[in-house]
């Protein structure tokens, strides 16, 4: 049988505060175990929550951005469960009256446009961290790290509107993007900062009723959530092809065996115990705190990409990549005001400074090579100063460096050749050694021109201008 799969997500996202939800106490990441903890975030007796404002200003920019409702008055509620790593036996959330309602955004797969609904955004505090395994002393035992107890997420819950991993892969990614802009959310997914959990049915094609679901918890990369979504919709086919039930549950990835577990029964929400937090009056925002919040926007990636391709005439592949990242778009933009060609930027940027990045793990802001000095770089080029290919090698010594051009031009003695009288000596050299070639260029035989430019290339270390090259070259070999 032919089945569509039906996804949606809930998106845990850190909130870059500086401190927690509740508490006072600091966010940062890696502290030593169980450093950042107080008695509120621990859930002694007798303690009492205050939120924290910036957190809720944050959730409010995201609402805002994703076209969703704020609602004027929401409530905080406990949902109780019991981990060793939730010290209260609670965990502070929203329910009922969460603080942003519906929005959506857009993703782009194979070229079409297609709208994902949001349910709801709302705040809660995160859970601790066990932790277990082979690198610990005792590899026999398991440990508490309590840091992340109270640290401050939003949780993003999308409508079941996606229909295939690659979609749901696209969707996290736009979600990311979205969050870095708004400054919001680091979007690191390695350290947890941005995480996911997966519901995914199926139904028989044409079918309107959903299928039983299953949820896939804490996918933590782009890679990992299509990896896990495809093999779970495999997985529930060939259990209703088989004449069997999809059983309503909560599954663990294993990225490396590449197969989803069971990690226990689905809870429901009665299960949770849902009651009103009773340490936290109603959260009430005024429409003025709305409006500020509204105005200190920033620009979009989906209108900085169109801004891209219409102000600096850029192709819309250039522009969704140098949008995809706040950072990157940024540098292109400096650059760019400082070295007026934007097609020319936008490949040396699409280029060499992403892959150089990636092979550092760098973000833009870290790279040894400013915007100042990739615009220094290309000026070189257009001066005569430098070929292309020399260029590219005076790239990696400043990205290693992070020197500018024209030093490290001037110590390696890089200039581009562009004196006539020394290139024809060469060429001529090179024309002597490779008299068959000739002939048969002469022949006929007009590929082996490109063998000529190579060898010429060779003997001058790369330094030859390459117009100047094939200009004399076509005057030598007439």
């Amino acid at each position: 049988m032919e089945y569509d799969s039906v996804i949606g997500l809930e998106v845990h996202a850190q909130l870059l505060t500086r401190s927690k939800l509740f508490c006072a106490c600091a966010t940062v990441f890696q502290a030593d175990p169980n450093e950042q903890t107080c008695p509120i975030c621990l859930g002694m007796p007798g303690v009492l929550p205050v939120l924290n404002r910036r957190a809720v200003e944050f959730a409010i920019r995201t609402g805002l951005a994703m076209q969703g409702q704020v609602t004027p008055v929401s409530r905080f509620a406990r949902k109780n469960y019991f981990y060793p790593d939730l010290p209260k036996g609670y965990q502070i959330s929203q329910y009922e009256e969460p603080l942003i309602a519906g929005g959506g955004l857009s993703i782009d797969v194979d070229g079409i446009s297609k709208p994902i609904r949001l349910i709801r955004i709302h705040l809660e505090e995160d859970a601790g961290k066990s932790i277990h395994g082979e690198n610990l002393a005792d590899s026999s035992k398991s440990y508490v790290d309590l840091n992340r107890t109270g640290v401050p997420l939003l949780e993003i819950v999308s409508a079941p509107d996606l229909g295939a991993p690659e979609e749901a892969r696209a969707y996290l990614q736009k979600l990311k993007t979205i969050l870095e802009y708004l400054e919001v959310c680091d979007g690191n997914m390695e350290e947890g900062s941005l995480r996911c959990d997966a519901n995914v049915s199926l139904r028989p094609t044409g079918a309107q009723a959903l299928g039983t679901r299953t949820e896939i918890k804490n996918l933590n990369s782009f890679r990992n959530v299509q990896r896990a979504l495809a093999y779970e919709i495999e997985r529930q086919a060939e259990v209703l092809d088989g004449g069997g039930r999809v059983v309503q549950e909560t599954r663990l990835f294993d990225a490396n065996r590449g197969v989803t577990l069971p990690m226990r029964s689905k809870e429901e929400a009665h299960d949770y115990r849902y009651f009103p937090e009773p340490d936290l009056v109603p959260l009430r925002i005024d429409q003025e705190w709305i409006e500020r919040v509204r105005q200190d926007l920033p620009e979009l990636p989906d209108a900085r990409r169109q801004r891209f391709v219409t102000h600096y005439r850029l192709p819309d592949y250039d522009a969704a990549v140098l949008t995809a990242s706040r950072a990157l778009a940024d540098y292109y933009e400096a650059t760019v005001r400082l070295y007026n060609q934007p097609k020319a930027v936008s490949n040396w940027v699409m280029g060499d400074v992403i892959r150089a990045l990636n092979r550092q793990h760098h973000t833009p802001q870290q790279a040894p090579v400013t915007p100042t000095h990739l615009a220094d770089l290309l000026r070189l080029i257009d001066e005569g100063v430098l070929s292309g290919k020399i260029a590219k090698t005076v790239f990696e010594e400043m990205y290693r460096t992070g020197r500018p051009a024209r030093a490290i031009v001037a110590e390696q003695g890089l200039v581009q050749m562009t004196d006539s009288a020394t290139l024809e000596a060469v060429i001529q050299q090179v024309l002597t050694d490779n008299a068959s070639q000739v002939e048969a260029y002469r022949a006929g035989k007009q590929q082996v021109f490109g063998f000529f430019v190579g060898q010429t290339m060779k003997a001058t270390q790369g330094k030859a201008n390459p117009a100047l090259v094939h200009e004399l070259l076509r005057k030598f070999l007439a």
